[in-house]
């Protein structure tokens, strides 16, 4: 088991609701932590935008798909969503990647993961994203669609997206690791468009003040493209690859767990769709499972009366195993879907590469 706190503890912490002396001294020592970490950020990004700093231009265009906190903004599915919109429209979209939290001679969990959701569509991870997307060229690609880009500025791109999640936007006001912020929301001014991810999990009223509070850090400028969008359970899949309707798994009771970087958002998709949850547990962001691990949350779901465990895609492949235990392992499959009209956005993909293909 891992030493750091898990991501719900954490967010406990820095959101404040975790009360006490302990809780306080701890939110101290990590502010004085972010004071340095928001310096240097602030620095780096001024030389970018003052031209100090390189910036190499990949030979196809880039569309960047990022974020401005740590942990889970419901990203993956958005990048699904641009690479199918892509494809259909004629483009031949490869995804390129540092490949965070990957073991040597492994794919990351994101990759895995995105290979299931979009098979055919080649995935390059490498710490240096300016030859990975040369590479993308030579394998014949057209697009090159950046995951978790909009703090990699050494790489150009033609689009910056930026995904918010709606349930936390602003990574409880704080740089890390005080907070979840990557940066100041003032970075948000890069961003051609904004994606409100699980946009359902709130009030239209509260959509609005994020909107609102998007534009203020925008220096009263809105982005671009403003689109809503919610995470919706599509069916549940199993590590050999099938694939079942969300109806096979209601009505019995499950147990579920997960390693990501916002587990409330999962739990709170499995009681959306009428799962009988009895337990649920979250592990770190990109959780490394042991066997000893495994071995010991099936026995916590057998105790608990659960027929089955639940888990998400991402760490489905992580695990790679048809049971724990004496009982099935599934994941939930997560699609994006806009809310009311996504033409803008689509309009905005398609434009920007036409337009850059032009001026090559």
């Amino acid at each position: 088991m891992s030493i750091l706190p898990d991501p719900e503890t954490f967010r406990r912490l820095a959101d404040g609701s975790a009360a006490g002396l302990g809780p306080a001294a701890a939110r101290s020592l990590l502010a004085a932590l972010a004071g340095p970490y928001g310096l240097i950020m602030a620095g780096r990004n001024r030389l970018h935008d003052h031209g100090l700093l390189p910036r190499h231009r990949a030979p196809l265009p880039v569309i960047s798909v990022g974020n401005i906190t740590a942990g889970g903004t419901g990203k993956t599915p958005l990048v699904a969503w641009i690479c199918r919109q892509l494809a259909s429209v004629g483009r031949r979209p490869a995804i390129v990647s540092r490949g965070y939290a990957a073991r040597p001679g492994e794919t990351s969990d994101e990759a895995a993961e995105l290979a299931i959701l979009l098979p055919g569509v080649p995935h390059i991870a490498n710490r240096d994203r300016g030859s990975a997307a040369r590479a993308a060229a030579r394998m014949g690609a057209d697009i090159v669609v950046l995951d978790d880009g909009f703090q990699h500025r050494r790489l150009h791109r033609d689009l910056d997206l930026v995904a918010i999640d709606a349930s936390d936007p602003f990574g409880c006001g704080h740089l890390l690791p005080r907070g979840l912020l990557r940066e100041s929301v003032g970075g948000l001014i890069r961003a051609d468009a904004i994606v409100l991810t699980r946009a359902t999990s709130i009030a239209p009223a509260a959509r609005e003040e994020i909107r609102a509070a998007v534009t203020r850090a925008r220096r009263g400028s809105p982005p671009r493209v403003w689109l809503e969008t919610e995470h919706r359970p599509v069916a549940v899949r199993s590590s050999s690859g099938t694939r079942e309707p969300l109806e096979t798994i209601r009505g019995q009771p499950v147990a579920a767990f997960c390693g990501i970087g916002n587990p409330a958002a999962f739990r709170r998709t499995l009681v959306d769709i009428g799962i009988d949850l009895v337990g649920f547990r979250s592990f770190a962001d990109h959780h490394a499972y042991t066997a000893a691990d495994l071995d010991e949350v099936a026995r916590w779901a057998e105790a608990l009366g659960a027929t089955m465990l639940l888990t998400t895609l991402k760490d489905l492949v992580r695990i790679r195993a048809p049971r724990l235990g004496e009982l099935s392992l599934g994941a939930i499959e997560v699609a994006l879907e806009p809310l009311g009209c996504a033409d803008a956005l689509e309009r905005l993909l398609n434009d920007n590469v036409l337009a850059e293909e032009h001026s090559r």
